[in-house]
């Protein structure tokens, strides 16, 4: 790791993991092996978990750098960096849509139909019923924003389940994190429909005022 780059000893970072955002995660000690952090307890990562971390870079990015749980502690996490941080868009980390259509394609099983949480240009929430998939799944997802489709390869990177138990069994609820790189045909695509949404919500927000 370069130094120069990280920021220094007490400056705050976001760090990524298992889809959740932890902004302002407290840097403990850096050298050129790794960083330590520190976080709430409930935020704590167990040991040989990936997580992501980023920190302003520019106006308009930020530095990215992927990391390995070395060891973690009560309220600290020791981690070791997978490369140089890397300076990304922060566009890429735009999120908005909600209740789009989405179908998850997977080898051996059939199409099933869910809808979008939320999504940005490497990443969708999405959630569905009665589906069996677990971090690191190869899956393939078409989502329909407005009129356009998106189709591109993902990988689950989280997924959780519950079944509804209240007033009777039923199915299985399933809200899904998978990350994808799509081509920049694709990724515009999304930027276009995220911009728009978030456009509409704060319209529908100030005549609501």
């Amino acid at each position: 790791m370069s130094i120069s780059v990280f920021p220094e000893d007490g400056s705050r970072v976001e760090m990524e993991s298992g889809g959740d955002i932890h902004p302002g995660v407290r840097v403990v000690a850096g050298s050129a092996a790794g960083v330590t952090v520190s976080l709430p307890q409930a935020g704590v990562p167990r040991a040989g978990a990936t997580v992501i971390l980023r920190w302003p870079a520019t106006p308009r990015g930020r530095y990215v750098v992927s990391a390995t749980v070395a060891a973690a502690g009560e309220n600290r996490v020791e981690l070791r960096l997978a490369g140089e941080p890397e300076i990304v868009q922060n566009r890429l980390y735009v999120r908005g849509g909600g209740g789009e259509p989405v179908v998850m394609t997977r080898p051996g099983h059939p199409d099933a139909i869910g809808w979008v949480h939320d999504i940005s240009e490497r990443s969708i929430r999405a959630h569905f019923t009665d589906v069996e998939v677990r971090p690191g799944h190869e899956v393939a997802l078409r989502v329909q924003l407005g009129a356009d489709v998106v189709e591109m390869p993902a990988t689950v990177w989280k997924a959780s389940a519950m079944r509804q138990q209240v007033p009777v069994r039923g199915p299985l609820s399933v809200e899904m994190v998978a990350l994808y790189d799509p081509p920049e045909s694709q990724a515009k695509i999304i930027r276009r429909y995220v911009l728009r949404h978030q456009l509409l919500m704060r319209a529908k927000t100030a005549e609501s005022a």
